[in-house]
């Protein structure tokens, strides 16, 4: 069978599909106008340097020297003695703990897309009405949209690395910054772009404390989708010649990029009418609709571009988090394509639909534990544990475990780093991103309070 291998401008739109999810959209720009603009874009700037281009590098680093799925790549590259370390590369199985919560909320992104042809909700508390009544009550619709959801990145992730996934990041990517753009070039003609702009990027250095620095390392790690192995796998798949670090840097960048236009847009509509500004679902699917309907038949038009973006982030990114585990049964128990894909959509499916009753009214008790919804369950678990405990094996492997002289050999060859930025990037691995991350779980499971 013949390996299928990224082209290089597909595996930068594979990456960067996979690092641009909803959270750039909904999460990054709120952040920085709680954390004080222009002095939280500055240290995140500064975080995505040091830990989350670091840290992208080096898991991309692993899946270009094993060039298999997770654990193949850590049990390959590690010493006889060391062959242990194959476990640290069952991290491809978050992206699919992920997925369970994932494609139900790219479920109500979609329900969105045909209700605004019905109207977009007048007044905040009509859209607080349909959405809770969406999320509390209407599970057959969630079921139905979750399964479109489920079967899409089925399909892709079927068709494999060339006809699937490289294809459609060649489209919904460069589709989803059309969008934004030109949105963004709307924006500029509203007298709510100047409030946005200063919302985002004036500094605000009072608002600057120790919450906000956590919160920077942790978007800068979360938002590049690293932890969860689909950049280690998606670099197997890498050209050979390919520079790791220019890659790298291309994703990192077109990722802060996006979020910070996506930013801007939503601001600019939301402070155009006075709007306060909401945080994670309540800003989409709340605050958003309900400006949006302000500008009649135009604003329709915008909310249906908005979700497609939307989506599109969404499908992008979930593609990503299924493909790891889908290469691990085929490498791993030599189960064709087909069948890997059928039995992992099959699995997140059921257990999505678990988590999205966990919210209904009707069955929220019987899908709760520990006192929280199963949804919630599974979303701090990944964010809080799994994902960071992902980096950290990651950085503790490269700038411990792996041997130096490939690790030199590889990142600072022709093309790649020279040896100044090589020595910054390996005491990043070592020291900071270590560090770091340890700190960063810690203060999300509650251990440190900030």
């Amino acid at each position: 069978m013949k390996v299928q291998r990224f082209s290089k401008i597909g595996f930068i739109m594979a990456a960067a599909g996979s690092a641009v999810g909803l959270g750039n959209i909904w999460k990054f720009p709120y952040m920085t106008g709680e954390y004080g603009g222009g002095a939280f874009v500055l240290v995140y700037l500064v975080t995505i340097a040091f830990i989350g281009f670091s840290v992208m590098v080096a898991e991309m680093l692993i899946g270009a020297l094993g060039r298999k799925d997770t654990v193949s790549c850590f049990e390959e590259l590690a010493s006889p003695k060391k062959k242990w370390w194959k476990y640290a590369g069952f991290m491809g199985f978050n992206g699919i703990i992920i997925m369970t919560f994932y494609s139900v909320v790219i479920g109500w992104i979609l329900y969105y897309i045909f209700l605004i042809f019905s109207g977009l909700p007048q007044t905040t508390q009509e859209a607080k009405q349909i959405f809770n009544d969406l999320v509390s009550h209407q599970i057959l619709a969630q079921i139905f949209f979750h399964t479109v959801s489920v079967i899409i990145v089925g399909y892709v992730v079927y068709r494999g690395i060339k006809g699937g996934i490289e294809k459609i990041n060649l489209i919904l990517m460069p589709a989803l910054m059309i969008i934004l753009f030109g949105l963004l070039l709307y924006a500029f003609s509203l007298d709510g772009f100047a409030k946005a702009f200063a919302f985002m990027f004036e500094p605000k250095w009072e608002k600057l404390n120790s919450e906000a620095f956590v919160r920077a390392v942790g978007h800068s790690f979360f938002t590049l989708s690293l932890g969860m192995g689909a950049i280690m796998t998606y670099a197997a798949s890498l050209p050979k010649e390919a520079s790791i670090t220019k890659t790298a840097f291309i994703v990192t960048f077109m990722d802060t990029l996006i979020a910070l236009v996506a930013g801007l847009v939503i601001f600019s509509f939301l402070f155009q009418f006075g709007a306060k500004p909401g945080q994670g679902p309540g800003l989409v699917f709340i605050s958003l609709p309900t400006i949006l309907h302000n500008f009649g038949t135009l604003g329709t038009f915008f909310a249906l571009l908005f979700f497609l973006a939307l989506a599109f982030a969404g499908l992008t990114s979930a593609v990503s988090l299924v493909e790891p585990v889908v290469q691990y049964l085929i490498d791993r128990f030599c189960m064709s394509r087909t069948k890997a894909v059928i039995l992992i959509s099959f699995i997140y499916w059921l257990i999505g639909i678990a988590a999205l009753l966990s919210y209904t009214q009707a069955w929220g008790k019987v899908f709760s534990f520990f006192g929280k919804p199963l949804f919630d369950l599974l979303e701090y678990t990944t964010d809080s544990i799994l994902l960071p405990l992902g980096g950290f094996a990651i950085v503790i492997f490269v700038g411990y475990v792996l041997q130096k002289e490939r690790v030199k050999a590889h990142i600072n060859r022709p093309g790649e780093m020279n040896d100044l930025f090589y020595k910054i990037w390996l005491f990043s691995i070592r020291y900071i991103a270590p560090v770091a991350l340890i700190f960063m779980m810690l203060n999300l499971m509650g251990v440190i309070k900030l």
